[in-house]
């Protein structure tokens, strides 16, 4: 007796397809590739949107909203920064060339990335959405902890086993902490080869209507074309957060 039901099945058909793309897709890519017919892809897709477990972008391609696992409330959040990112994001990856990346804190303190841009050059970074990420040796990570509550950051800080990946990692909490104050005064976060040997992160705080960051949009590249192109791409990075910062609301005026 088959107990799989047929729509149910589809859906996670569909997920497990989206959570595969590395780029947002067509609707009539996913009819072709998983067989639905257009109308029932349709269907499947706009309640992935609804839900808020995928978005639809400006030009109808459809991304998943990844490793949320959270209530819908929050997916629903995530589902509308995504959808304010990503064209930034595709855009920043096209003008240089390189991977953007976009991410949120978890309750604890650590780094979830939600979506990825990966860069089109052949040597280029690249990193798993739902592979680990420290958020005291990253761009990303201390981005989110520069503008968190200090008692938080404090909780962090202490609790957190501070290792070292490579011989530039910083593992003093003294100096980390001085780290995020000056994260805070110059409003981005350099991360040069504390996490991996030959790769560099910049990263920016993405703010809401409020003015809270709830996120950090981190562009990843190779150590040395960073620092051939340091200030042009550190000025893209905060441009391309504050565009983002704007799409959902915030006004700094």
């Amino acid at each position: 007796m088959n107990l799989e039901v047929k729509s149910a099945a589809r859906v996670l058909e569909l997920l497990e397809f989206l959570a595969g793309c590395s780029e947002p897709v067509m609707l009539k890519d996913i009819s072709r590739e998983l067989g639905f017919p257009k109308s029932s892809a349709h269907a499947l897709a706009q309640t992935l949107v609804s839900r808020g477990y995928a978005i639809q972008d400006s030009t109808e391609r459809y991304v998943l909203v990844h490793g949320s696992r959270h209530g819908s409330a929050q997916r629903a959040r995530e589902a509308r920064l995504l959808s304010a990112a990503h064209p930034v994001m595709e855009r920043l990856r096209e003008s240089s060339g390189e991977t953007v990346i976009i991410s949120v804190r978890t309750g604890r303190g650590e780094v979830r990335r939600l979506a990825k841009c990966v860069s089109r050059q052949v040597v280029r970074f690249d990193v798993a959405l739902d592979a680990p990420s420290e958020a005291y040796c990253t761009a990303t990570g201390r981005i989110l902890l520069a503008y968190w509550d200090p008692a938080s950051v404090e909780t962090y800080l202490t609790r957190k086993q501070l290792v070292a990946y490579s011989a530039m990692t910083v593992t003093d909490i003294e100096e980390l902490r001085q780290i995020l104050v000056q994260v805070r005064e110059q409003g981005f976060a350099v991360n040069d080869q504390e996490y991996v040997i030959g790769s560099t992160g910049i990263a920016a705080p993405v703010r809401d209507r409020e003015g809270v960051v709830v996120a950090a949009l981190n562009l990843g590249t190779l150590t040395s074309r960073f620092h051939e192109r340091r200030a042009e791409i550190i000025e893209a990075v905060k441009a391309s957060a504050a565009q983002i910062s704007r799409r959902i609301g915030f006004s700094a005026g």
